[in-house]
């Protein structure tokens, strides 16, 4: 199972994890509600997990300027 960390908002992949078995407290997914891990989490059909985090890049252009969080893609 790999877990891959992707950017949600520009999809630049920003790392990954490849382990036989990666305990989710490990990776501190047990602090996210359900709700959080349905959005931030999904699962590929061969067991690999991929997460979507913001990279360095688009927080802070986000931070610089957050009127762009009200279009559906706002880095792309």
């Amino acid at each position: 199972m790999a877990v891959n960390y992707v950017c949600r908002h520009c999809r630049m992949p920003l790392g990954s994890l490849d382990s036989v078995q990666v305990e989710d407290y490990r990776l501190g997914f047990h602090f996210l509600t359900p709700e959080e891990r349905k959005r931030i989490i999904s699962y590929n059909s061969n067991g690999d997990a991929t997460v979507q985090v913001i990279c360095e890049y688009c927080s802070q252009t986000l931070d610089s300027h957050p009127e762009l969080v009200l279009q559906s893609n706002p880095l792309q």
